[in-house]
């Protein structure tokens, strides 16, 4: 233990209390100890390249490639995709596909190439094999988008128990350097607190608790993903590596010789301790790289309806007259309200799936009076159970066997808020089975949604990693692992025990469940937030940043703890974080023990009455939100969209950072910084309204807008049409009058409630038609809905 673990373990103490920080200091020995014994040493490695081609095989999509020291699978699916496969890797068995895995697209052909390589040419893109291993992915037009170095092993020279072999992908750590073109701008990797554009440096991929409070610059978090969407002029692709080792991806931009010709191309370089060395690459533009990305990966989960409302949450809420104190404060005052969540002063002891009988004596009442007034509850699940005999949860799961163990068949106990405890292995089918059952008292309890926490997993540790011994063994679907294998995806395996349990449990519903941890496929278990970021201004802009950051991932519901979960923020930014979340798929106030109050009338009657107007607008566009839902769910496209979504060759737009586009209708230009009142907005193509004043713009180009208190900056797309909540409480359409010559469309996904139903998409054009805008379904249809037209008449070409 250095000099930082024992600042560390003082830190420890004076956050979890000296009881439980002691006990943190004996499990992180423990932790050390077991991985000294079970894990191999460090022995002499053997570097090794794939040496010169010899030959291939040609096989449905593609085929496989056979050099001195290695053999490289390259298929194309169906739909574009490109699959390579070192090492033998095949596509299967992997966390993140979706079912089985895409059928191949049996027109793509192996031929050899010049220079004693080979290529695979199908009608989407272009594989060219180098005689050494580089490995090109281009365009039909022959545009190189990514050109990936023969990659190095360091093969052990003896065999681990994890499954692997002198040289085989479980035993041999690797390297895969790529090259990219100089004006590519790298973006992804998970949930970054600095972005969403990723500069020059080195990103781990290890989901980590940050053991408090994070903000930009912080790395890793929570949910790492090796998935990057790289954006040029050349177009867009996204790589995702299927390996859950730790790893870690160093990111260099290139430069642009400015007309020498000499260009540096920008660089990737894939570094991991193990597994199979193995990646899908998509190509297209990013609307169909997402669609790709979904197809391989699944269909976001769709939130119910009352999900895509204002949601409280607050660590000590105390009991169940302070939760009906909190909502009687929103009803009084005429404030929306969908859902209040308890954390986890509400377990009996922090114990999962028990309740505090003297805090909240009756909490299935509770809920049956929160749901008469439209207000749902919803509940935090750690993974962690306590460790004790005679603890209904511990004795269900010890009968099951479905906590993890040891190398010599003991559970592994670490230390979380009920004590010692211990962690279900959710890679063991049989316990994702039982955990699911678990849920039913949840629902008994009247909850009406989850949300997991605490599931990288975390171990408290006074010293070393805040997770379980990385010895520790896990099923992995009845393959046999340990914990540097399982760990990155121990959230995403939990999040589908849930969701899987919730389902059989209510199967006419669709669950609400979003989860802090969690990897590649997340999406189809449900969402995700930011965790713990720390209250302040550069809390609030690492917000955006993991948002737009996960939707380019494919988990498109997610959003931040409003006012930053570590502290008290000043008036100014509780506001300012409060306008910025009401346009953001998760829209939640929370807070730690001890970091005040959020409710929005605790920071005066300025703060109170701006907040209410946020409010009520997102309210107003919760008939956009559910299409967008919708449409994330069909297509894979996020809600919070970058800026140069349609327009990625713009290479200003791929620099810009501090707004985003929501769905496709309306660009946000929140205030990220204190005593701003007016700001500069970097505008796509085309026309745009500010929706408060119906000034009009016209982009490309920068422009400068108002932002008083009172509201942040909102544009709306010349032509755009989309669903709104119209006076009477229905649905209406607004549409922004298109630009004289051109038309404006939009899309219509209506509500079927919050079951399986299957969504019907509305589709409608807006055009001039003399002195009036005409709006027309496409299918020649009634439009069905009153129509409010915008813009025209509050100042067109202003």
């Amino acid at each position: 233990m250095d000099g930082r673990d024992l600042v560390r373990s003082v830190r420890m103490i004076k956050a979890v209390g000296p009881v439980q920080g002691l006990r943190s200091v004996r499990t992180a020995w423990r932790a050390r100890r077991a991985d000294a014994l079970a894990l191999p040493r460090h022995t002499a490695e053997r570097a090794r390249v794939p040496g010169a081609a010899r030959g291939a095989e040609p096989q449905p999509g593609g085929g496989l490639i056979h050099f001195e020291r290695s053999s490289l699978r390259v298929r194309v699916a169906s739909g574009g995709a490109v699959f390579c496969g070192w090492e033998g890797a095949e596509p299967e068995p992997s966390y993140a596909l979706a079912g089985a895995c895409p059928e191949v697209d049996a027109r793509a052909v192996l031929e050899p190439d010049t220079e004693g390589g080979w290529r695979v040419v199908s009608e989407r893109v272009l594989v060219v094999v180098s005689r050494h291993g580089a490995v090109e992915v281009r365009t039909p037009g022959g545009a190189v988008l990514r050109r990936e170095l023969p990659p190095r092993w360091w093969d052990r020279t003896a065999a681990e128990g994890a499954g692997g072999r002198p040289g085989g992908s479980g035993a041999s750590r690797w390297v895969q350097r790529a090259q990219v073109a100089a004006d590519a701008r790298f973006f992804g990797l998970g949930g970054r607190a600095h972005g969403p554009r990723l500069r020059d440096g080195a990103y781990r991929l290890w989901n980590t608790d940050p053991g408090g409070a994070f903000a930009p610059g912080d790395d890793p978090l929570s949910l790492t993903m090796p998935v990057q969407l790289v954006v040029a002029d050349a177009g867009t692709h996204l790589v995702f590596h299927d390996n859950s080792w730790d790893g870690r991806v160093t990111l260099r931009e290139g430069t642009e010789g400015a007309g020498s010709g000499h260009d540096r191309p920008g660089t990737c370089e894939v570094r991991m301790d193990g597994g199979p060395l193995r990646y899908w690459v998509l190509a297209g533009t990013p609307a169909r790289v997402l669609q790709g990305w979904t197809a391989l990966t699944g269909a976001p989960a769709l939130p119910p309806q009352w999900a895509l409302g204002y949601q409280h949450a607050r660590w000590g809420f105390g009991g169940q007259a302070e939760v009906r104190r909190v909502v009687a404060g929103y009803k009084e005052r005429g404030l929306p309200l969908s859902a209040v969540h308890l954390d986890i002063d509400h377990y009996d002891r922090h114990r999962v799936f028990t309740v505090d009988r003297q805090r909240y004596p009756d909490l299935p009442g509770l809920a049956r009076e929160l749901r008469a007034d439209g207000v749902r509850l919803v509940s935090i699940v750690d993974p962690a159970v306590k460790a004790e005999p005679g603890d209904a949860v511990y004795e269900g799961g010890a009968a099951a066997d479905a906590f993890v163990r040891d190398a010599r068949g003991r559970e592994v106990r670490g230390v979380v808020w009920p004590g010692e405890s211990v962690y279900p292995d959710f890679t063991d089918a049989r316990a994702r089975k039982w955990w699911g059952a678990l849920y039913a008292e949840r629902l008994a309890q009247g909850f009406a949604g989850v949300w997991h926490d605490m599931n990288e997993p975390v171990s408290f540790a006074a010293f070393g990693e805040r997770t379980l011994p990385r010895s520790a063994r896990h099923a992995l679907e009845g393959r046999g692992g340990d914990h540097r294998e399982a760990h990155n995806v121990y959230g995403l395996a939990m999040a589908r025990a849930g969701f899987e349990g919730l389902c059989e449990l209510r199967p006419a519903e669709r669950p609400f469940l979003f989860s802090r941890s969690g990897w590649a496929g997340l999406q189809r278990y449900g969402g995700s937030w930011s965790g713990d970021v720390a209250t302040g201004w550069a809390g609030l802009r690492a917000s955006l940043s993991l948002v737009l950051g996960l939707g380019l991932c494919g988990v498109p519901y997610s959003g931040p703890d409003i006012g930053g979960f570590s502290g008290v923020p000043s008036p100014e930014l509780y506001l300012r974080w409060f306008q910025l979340g009401a346009f953001l798929p998760l829209f939640r106030t929370h807070s730690a023990l001890g970091a005040g109050r959020r409710e929005p009338w605790e920071y005066g009657d300025e703060v109170l009455e701006h907040a209410r107007t946020a409010l009520r607008e997102r309210q107003r566009l919760l008939p956009y939100f559910g299409t967008l839902g919708q449409l994330a769910r069909l297509t894979g496209a996020p809600y919070v969209r970058p800026v140069w979504w349609s327009a990625p060759r713009d290479r200003a737009l791929r620099d810009c950072e501090d707004a985003f586009l929501l769905g496709d209708a309306l660009l946000v230009a929140p205030a990220l910084a204190a005593g701003v009142t007016r700001r500069p907005v970097r505008l796509p193509r085309g026309r745009w309204y500010d929706t408060a004043t119906g000034r009009a713009y016209d982009g490309p180009g920068q422009v400068w807008v108002e932002a008083p208190l009172s509201r942040i900056p909102v544009l709306a797309r010349a032509g755009a049409v989309l669903p709104v909540t119209g006076a009477d409480g229905g649905t209406e359409l607004e549409v922004w009058a298109p630009v004289a010559g051109r038309g404006g469309s939009g899309l219509v996904v209506p509500d079927a409630g919050d079951g399986w139903q299957r969504p019907t998409v509305e589709r409608f054009t807006s055009r001039w038609e003399g002195d009036r805008v005409v709006v027309e379904r496409r299918d020649g249809g009634a439009v069905g809905y009153p129509v409010r037209v915008r813009g025209w008449e509050e100042g067109v070409g202003t």
